[in-house]
Protein backbone atom coordinates (compact mmCIF):
# COMPACT_ATOMS: atom_id res chain seq x y z
CA UNK A 1 0.00 0.00 0.00
CA UNK A 2 3.03 2.60 -0.23
CA UNK A 3 3.23 4.91 -3.35
CA UNK A 4 3.05 8.23 -4.33
CA UNK A 5 1.79 10.72 -7.18
CA UNK A 6 2.38 14.45 -7.59
CA UNK A 7 0.57 17.06 -9.65
CA UNK A 8 1.33 20.58 -10.42
CA UNK A 9 -0.58 23.80 -11.49
CA UNK A 10 -0.69 27.46 -11.92
CA UNK A 11 -3.87 29.98 -12.46
CA UNK A 12 -3.05 33.59 -12.52
CA UNK A 13 -0.70 34.69 -9.87
CA UNK A 14 -1.32 31.33 -8.40
CA UNK A 15 1.11 28.70 -8.33
CA UNK A 16 0.76 25.11 -6.22
CA UNK A 17 2.00 21.46 -6.08
CA UNK A 18 0.25 18.49 -4.87
CA UNK A 19 1.89 15.48 -3.32
CA UNK A 20 -0.18 12.17 -2.26
CA UNK A 21 1.79 9.64 -0.44
CA UNK A 22 0.68 6.30 1.45
CA UNK A 23 2.26 3.82 4.04
CA UNK A 24 0.99 0.36 5.00
CA UNK A 25 -2.49 0.79 7.43
CA UNK A 26 -4.89 -1.86 8.50
CA UNK A 27 -7.57 1.18 7.96
CA UNK A 28 -8.02 3.66 5.51
CA UNK A 29 -6.69 7.03 7.53
CA UNK A 30 -6.63 9.99 5.32
CA UNK A 31 -4.67 13.17 6.36
CA UNK A 32 -4.91 16.46 4.94
CA UNK A 33 -2.19 19.37 5.02
CA UNK A 34 -2.42 22.26 3.30
CA UNK A 35 -2.15 26.15 2.89
CA UNK A 36 -4.05 29.00 5.52
CA UNK A 37 -7.13 30.07 3.73
CA UNK A 38 -8.03 26.85 1.72
CA UNK A 39 -9.52 25.00 4.33
CA UNK A 40 -12.59 24.12 1.90
CA UNK A 41 -9.72 22.19 0.27
CA UNK A 42 -9.34 19.32 2.92
CA UNK A 43 -13.12 17.58 2.76
CA UNK A 44 -12.39 17.11 -1.32
CA UNK A 45 -9.57 15.68 -0.63
CA UNK A 46 -10.44 13.41 2.65
CA UNK A 47 -13.98 12.23 -0.28
CA UNK A 48 -11.38 11.81 -3.20
CA UNK A 49 -8.67 9.68 -1.10
CA UNK A 50 -11.53 7.57 0.18
CA UNK A 51 -13.41 7.15 -2.87
CA UNK A 52 -10.11 5.44 -4.31
CA UNK A 53 -8.57 3.40 -1.06
CA UNK A 54 -9.63 1.00 1.33
CA UNK A 55 -7.06 0.68 3.09
CA UNK A 56 -3.67 2.27 4.04
CA UNK A 57 -2.66 5.89 6.06
CA UNK A 58 -2.93 8.37 2.81
CA UNK A 59 -1.72 11.68 3.48
CA UNK A 60 -2.54 14.65 0.73
CA UNK A 61 -0.26 17.45 0.84
CA UNK A 62 -1.00 21.15 -1.03
CA UNK A 63 1.72 23.77 -1.17
CA UNK A 64 0.12 26.54 -3.13
CA UNK A 65 2.01 30.41 -3.23
CA UNK A 66 1.26 33.76 -5.13
CA UNK A 67 3.89 34.93 -7.19
CA UNK A 68 5.92 38.37 -5.92
CA UNK A 69 3.52 40.87 -8.42
CA UNK A 70 0.59 39.61 -7.24
CA UNK A 71 1.06 39.17 -3.43
CA UNK A 72 1.06 42.49 -2.07
CA UNK A 73 2.34 44.48 0.32
CA UNK A 74 3.79 42.68 3.56
CA UNK A 75 2.33 44.18 6.72
CA UNK A 76 2.98 43.66 10.34
CA UNK A 77 -0.02 42.08 12.76
CA UNK A 78 0.47 44.09 15.57
CA UNK A 79 -1.56 41.68 18.02
CA UNK A 80 0.45 39.11 17.59
CA UNK A 81 3.73 41.18 17.92
CA UNK A 82 2.62 42.41 20.51
CA UNK A 83 1.70 39.21 22.09
CA UNK A 84 5.46 37.85 21.22
CA UNK A 85 6.99 41.03 23.25
CA UNK A 86 5.18 40.66 26.11
CA UNK A 87 6.44 37.14 26.35
CA UNK A 88 10.19 38.39 25.55
CA UNK A 89 10.13 40.90 27.78
CA UNK A 90 9.00 38.35 30.66
CA UNK A 91 12.61 36.30 29.08
CA UNK A 92 14.44 39.42 29.41
CA UNK A 93 13.36 40.00 32.94
CA UNK A 94 14.30 36.49 33.62
CA UNK A 95 18.09 36.80 32.31
CA UNK A 96 17.65 36.08 28.44
CA UNK A 97 18.49 38.32 25.79
CA UNK A 98 16.55 40.99 24.38
CA UNK A 99 14.83 40.42 21.16
CA UNK A 100 15.91 41.66 17.86
CA UNK A 101 13.41 42.92 15.52
CA UNK A 102 14.57 40.53 12.48
CA UNK A 103 13.86 37.97 15.10
CA UNK A 104 10.34 39.05 16.19
CA UNK A 105 9.67 39.69 12.16
CA UNK A 106 10.55 35.92 11.60
CA UNK A 107 8.38 34.47 13.89
CA UNK A 108 5.45 32.85 12.77
CA UNK A 109 2.13 35.37 12.04
CA UNK A 110 3.89 38.89 12.76
CA UNK A 111 4.40 39.11 8.64
CA UNK A 112 1.42 38.90 6.68
CA UNK A 113 0.38 39.17 2.88
CA UNK A 114 -2.38 40.38 1.81
CA UNK A 115 -5.16 38.02 0.43
CA UNK A 116 -5.53 39.56 -3.09
CA UNK A 117 -8.30 36.66 -3.88
CA UNK A 118 -11.18 38.75 -2.28
CA UNK A 119 -13.59 38.07 -4.62
CA UNK A 120 -15.40 34.90 -3.77
CA UNK A 121 -15.94 33.31 -7.39
CA UNK A 122 -12.23 33.74 -8.24
CA UNK A 123 -11.18 32.20 -4.79
CA UNK A 124 -13.62 29.19 -5.94
CA UNK A 125 -12.14 29.01 -9.32
CA UNK A 126 -8.38 28.65 -7.50
CA UNK A 127 -10.23 26.00 -5.62
CA UNK A 128 -12.01 24.31 -8.04
CA UNK A 129 -8.19 24.38 -9.82
CA UNK A 130 -5.96 23.07 -7.12
CA UNK A 131 -8.89 20.57 -6.29
CA UNK A 132 -8.38 18.83 -9.79
CA UNK A 133 -4.54 18.44 -9.15
CA UNK A 134 -5.64 16.69 -6.14
CA UNK A 135 -7.49 14.47 -7.82
CA UNK A 136 -4.19 13.75 -10.61
CA UNK A 137 -1.88 12.96 -7.47
CA UNK A 138 -4.39 10.65 -5.90
CA UNK A 139 -4.86 9.29 -9.65
CA UNK A 140 -1.08 9.02 -9.55
CA UNK A 141 -0.82 7.29 -6.45
CA UNK A 142 -3.25 4.59 -6.98
CA UNK A 143 -1.79 4.20 -10.35
CA UNK A 144 1.76 4.18 -7.66
CA UNK A 145 -0.04 1.56 -5.42
CA UNK A 146 -1.44 -0.57 -8.37
CA UNK A 147 2.38 -1.44 -9.17
CA UNK A 148 3.48 -2.48 -6.20
CA UNK A 149 -0.05 -4.93 -6.24
CA UNK A 150 1.41 -6.59 -9.55
CA UNK A 151 5.07 -6.69 -8.20
CA UNK A 152 3.67 -8.65 -4.75
CA UNK A 153 1.25 -11.01 -6.18
CA UNK A 154 3.53 -13.53 -7.34
CA UNK A 155 5.70 -13.45 -3.98
CA UNK A 156 2.28 -13.55 -2.20
CA UNK A 157 1.48 -16.59 -4.25
CA UNK A 158 4.90 -18.05 -3.77
CA UNK A 159 3.71 -17.92 0.23
CA UNK A 160 0.36 -19.73 -0.07
CA UNK A 161 2.27 -22.38 -2.63
CA UNK A 162 4.66 -23.18 -0.11
CA UNK A 163 2.07 -23.82 2.22
CA UNK A 164 0.17 -26.29 0.83
CA UNK A 165 3.57 -27.93 0.32
CA UNK A 166 3.63 -28.01 4.02
CA UNK A 167 0.35 -28.93 4.72
CA UNK A 168 0.29 -32.08 1.88
CA UNK A 169 4.04 -32.88 4.30
CA UNK A 170 1.78 -32.69 6.98
CA UNK A 171 -0.89 -35.11 5.54
CA UNK A 172 1.70 -37.81 4.97
CA UNK A 173 3.89 -37.66 8.83
CA UNK A 174 0.51 -37.61 10.57
CA UNK A 175 -0.32 -41.12 9.44
CA UNK A 176 2.81 -41.84 12.14
CA UNK A 177 0.86 -40.28 14.86
CA UNK A 178 -1.00 -43.00 16.20
CA UNK A 179 2.13 -45.53 15.82
CA UNK A 180 4.15 -43.53 17.80
CA UNK A 181 1.72 -42.88 20.31
CA UNK A 182 0.71 -46.42 20.82
CA UNK A 183 4.59 -47.63 21.05
CA UNK A 184 5.56 -44.39 23.64
CA UNK A 185 2.37 -45.30 26.03
CA UNK A 186 3.18 -49.10 25.99
CA UNK A 187 7.25 -48.54 26.61
CA UNK A 188 6.26 -46.72 29.21
CA UNK A 189 3.27 -48.60 30.71
CA UNK A 190 5.84 -51.54 30.57
CA UNK A 191 8.47 -49.68 32.54
CA UNK A 192 6.04 -48.75 34.98
CA UNK A 193 3.85 -51.87 35.21
CA UNK A 194 5.49 -54.43 33.32
CA UNK A 195 3.45 -57.87 34.96
CA UNK A 196 0.04 -55.93 35.19
CA UNK A 197 -2.88 -57.69 34.12
CA UNK A 198 -4.64 -56.85 30.61
CA UNK A 199 -1.76 -54.52 29.82
CA UNK A 200 -2.17 -55.29 26.10
CA UNK A 201 -5.70 -54.19 26.47
CA UNK A 202 -4.78 -51.56 28.46
CA UNK A 203 -2.36 -50.15 26.07
CA UNK A 204 -4.46 -50.24 23.23
CA UNK A 205 -7.75 -48.16 24.51
CA UNK A 206 -5.03 -45.21 25.96
CA UNK A 207 -3.58 -45.37 22.76
CA UNK A 208 -6.63 -45.19 21.17
CA UNK A 209 -7.50 -42.38 23.47
CA UNK A 210 -4.69 -40.36 22.99
CA UNK A 211 -4.21 -41.05 19.21
CA UNK A 212 -8.02 -39.75 18.97
CA UNK A 213 -6.91 -36.31 21.38
CA UNK A 214 -3.95 -36.22 19.01
CA UNK A 215 -5.93 -36.15 15.43
CA UNK A 216 -4.86 -33.61 13.23
CA UNK A 217 -7.24 -33.91 10.56
CA UNK A 218 -9.64 -31.65 11.21
CA UNK A 219 -6.58 -29.00 11.50
CA UNK A 220 -5.22 -30.23 7.99
CA UNK A 221 -8.70 -29.67 6.35
CA UNK A 222 -9.31 -26.34 7.32
CA UNK A 223 -5.64 -25.58 6.24
CA UNK A 224 -5.95 -26.93 2.94
CA UNK A 225 -9.27 -24.78 3.14
CA UNK A 226 -7.84 -21.73 3.78
CA UNK A 227 -5.24 -21.48 1.31
CA UNK A 228 -8.25 -22.24 -1.13
CA UNK A 229 -9.97 -19.18 -0.11
CA UNK A 230 -6.71 -16.90 0.23
CA UNK A 231 -5.86 -17.35 -3.56
CA UNK A 232 -9.85 -16.71 -4.30
CA UNK A 233 -9.10 -13.19 -1.93
CA UNK A 234 -6.13 -12.70 -4.17
CA UNK A 235 -8.22 -13.00 -7.16
CA UNK A 236 -10.79 -10.29 -5.92
CA UNK A 237 -9.35 -6.92 -4.81
CA UNK A 238 -9.94 -5.66 -2.63
CA UNK A 239 -8.98 -7.94 0.03
CA UNK A 240 -6.52 -6.99 2.69
CA UNK A 241 -8.57 -6.81 5.60
CA UNK A 242 -10.37 -10.47 4.66
CA UNK A 243 -6.68 -11.70 4.17
CA UNK A 244 -6.05 -10.13 7.89
CA UNK A 245 -8.60 -12.29 9.14
CA UNK A 246 -7.48 -15.47 7.30
CA UNK A 247 -3.77 -15.20 8.43
CA UNK A 248 -5.23 -15.52 11.80
CA UNK A 249 -7.16 -18.64 11.27
CA UNK A 250 -3.82 -19.68 9.46
CA UNK A 251 -1.94 -19.34 12.50
CA UNK A 252 -4.55 -20.82 14.86
CA UNK A 253 -4.70 -24.01 13.02
CA UNK A 254 -0.56 -24.19 12.84
CA UNK A 255 -0.51 -23.51 16.35
CA UNK A 256 -3.26 -26.71 17.44
CA UNK A 257 -1.21 -28.68 14.98
CA UNK A 258 2.13 -28.47 16.66
CA UNK A 259 0.17 -29.04 20.15
CA UNK A 260 -1.35 -32.44 18.90
CA UNK A 261 1.99 -33.13 17.21
CA UNK A 262 3.49 -36.60 19.16
CA UNK A 263 6.10 -36.80 16.22
CA UNK A 264 9.37 -35.13 15.58
CA UNK A 265 9.05 -34.62 11.76
CA UNK A 266 5.01 -33.28 12.24
CA UNK A 267 6.57 -31.07 14.66
CA UNK A 268 9.07 -29.57 12.51
CA UNK A 269 7.02 -29.31 9.63
CA UNK A 270 4.25 -27.27 11.66
CA UNK A 271 6.71 -24.61 13.07
CA UNK A 272 7.96 -24.37 9.41
CA UNK A 273 4.40 -23.75 8.54
CA UNK A 274 3.88 -21.06 11.41
CA UNK A 275 7.19 -18.88 9.75
CA UNK A 276 5.87 -18.84 6.75
CA UNK A 277 2.10 -18.06 7.67
CA UNK A 278 4.47 -14.83 9.67
CA UNK A 279 6.00 -14.33 6.55
CA UNK A 280 3.19 -14.38 4.57
CA UNK A 281 1.12 -12.39 6.90
CA UNK A 282 3.48 -9.01 6.70
CA UNK A 283 2.99 -9.38 3.07
CA UNK A 284 -0.78 -8.72 3.44
CA UNK A 285 -0.40 -6.03 4.98
CA UNK A 286 0.53 -4.29 1.60
CA UNK A 287 -2.42 -5.36 0.27
CA UNK A 288 -5.27 -3.06 -0.21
Amino acid sequence: MTGFGRAEGASGDWSWSVEARSVNGRNLDVKFRGPPGFDRLEPLAKAAAQGRFARGQVTVGVQAKRAEAGAGALKVNGEVLNRYLRLANELVEGGAAPATADGLLSLRGVLEIPDEVEDEAARTALETAIAADVEKALEALKASRAREGQQLTPVIDGFVTRIETLVADAEREAGAQVEAIRERFSRRLAELAPDAPGLEERIYLEAAALAAKADVREELDRLTAHVASARTLLQQPPAGRKLDFLMQEFMREANTLCSKSATTPLTATGLDLKAVIEQLREQVQNVE
